[in-house]
Formats: C-alpha cells, structure tokens, sequence
C-alpha cells in the first residue's frame, strides 16, 4: 500500500493564514520573510514558504519557531486562534 501524506489539519490551516497575515501586515514579502529564517539558521526558500502559507506544505516545529521569530511573535501566537492570543503577542501587527 503506498503511502500518502498527511493531511494539514484545521491548526495547521490556521497556522498558515496566521503566517500570511503577519507577512502582510508587517509589510514583507515571501522572499524577505524566507531570507529572515535564513538568516536565523533556518534555510528556507521563498517558494517553500509560500507552499506553507497555501497549507501545500506542512509547517514543521522548527519552520515554525523560525517563522515566529522573524516576524517578532511567540510560535504560540502562529498556532491559536487570534481570539486566544493576547493582545500583546500581536502588537506591531
């Protein structure tokens, strides 16, 4: 039997659209937000963060935590919904 991947969850969804929105708002683009998580010691391509930000490509631990650190948010604020994130983890937004 072949194996098929995973399919990207509703926290996954979420956590995708909460890296774009952030993206936007900060007033980056794919290529700039992917050269930050370089630059943090996580080499990403701006074509792999835009699989992510689409849910084409799962988000793993380490993409997330890279991500959460160039955009200036706590990982936790990637993962829960905006309602759930205090208003502190979205200030600059």
């Amino acid at each position: 039997m072949p194996n098929r991947p995973v399919e990207i969850g509703p926290a996954g969804l979420h956590t995708a659209r909460a890296i774009e929105y952030l993206r936007l708002v900060r007033g980056l683009t794919q290529h700039q937000l992917a050269a930050r998580c370089t630059a943090l010691g996580r080499p990403m391509a701006n074509t792999a963060l835009s699989r992510t930000e689409r849910a084409r490509r799962r988000c793993d631990v380490d993409d997330l935590v890279a991500l959460a650190t160039a955009l200036g948010v706590s990982p936790t604020t990637l993962l829960l919904p905006l309602s759930s994130v205090s208003g502190d983890d979205w200030r600059g937004c």
